[in-house]
């Protein structure tokens, strides 16, 4: 799945509030039960499993980029919200730097080929620096969520 396909300007904070990736996973979780991507009897659980995946090694894969991710079987198909911080967020991540980028994906449990495949996308996309300008410059949600549509429709 691409970024395009599976984010809207719903799924997007443009200013994250977070200063640590707990928070920053705490606070795109909540971005997904306000937009009926989770229901709110499953919030917890499913952030407990981004929490556990996240432990077991940061998501944090440098070049301030961050991509929780997990997969439940609370949900039906990948869903994801995506956050900018302008002040950084310490997320333990490979360089040691802070994330600016955070995009937090779940995937349904047993879709372990999708699972990859989507965070195989989501590194590629975001490993792109010009792209990354471009997120870290955009004006506001709207702004962003039309650049990861573009992305979505460009050849890899």
């Amino acid at each position: 799945m691409l970024l395009g396909e599976i984010l809207t300007k719903d799924q997007i904070i443009p200013s994250m509030k977070a200063t640590t990736r707990w928070e920053a996973i705490e606070e795109l979780i909540d971005l997904l039960v306000s937009c009926n991507k989770i229901r709110p009897a499953d919030r917890e659980s499913i952030a407990n499993v981004v929490k556990k995946r996240e432990s077991s090694m940061s998501t944090g894969i440098g070049f301030g980029v961050g991509i929780p991710h997990a997969s439940t079987d609370l949900i039906y198909d990948v869903v994801g919200a995506f956050g900018r911080s302008q002040a950084g967020v310490n997320f333990d991540a490979l360089d040691n730097k802070p994330v600016n980028l955070v995009m937090l994906f779940l995937v349904p449990q047993g879709q372990f080929q999708k699972h990859l495949h989507t965070l195989a996308n989501i590194a590629k996309i975001l490993h792109n620096n010009d792209f990354r300008q471009s997120l870290e410059q955009a004006s506001d949600a709207d702004a962003m969520e039309t650049l990861f549509k573009q992305q979505a429709g460009s050849p890899s």
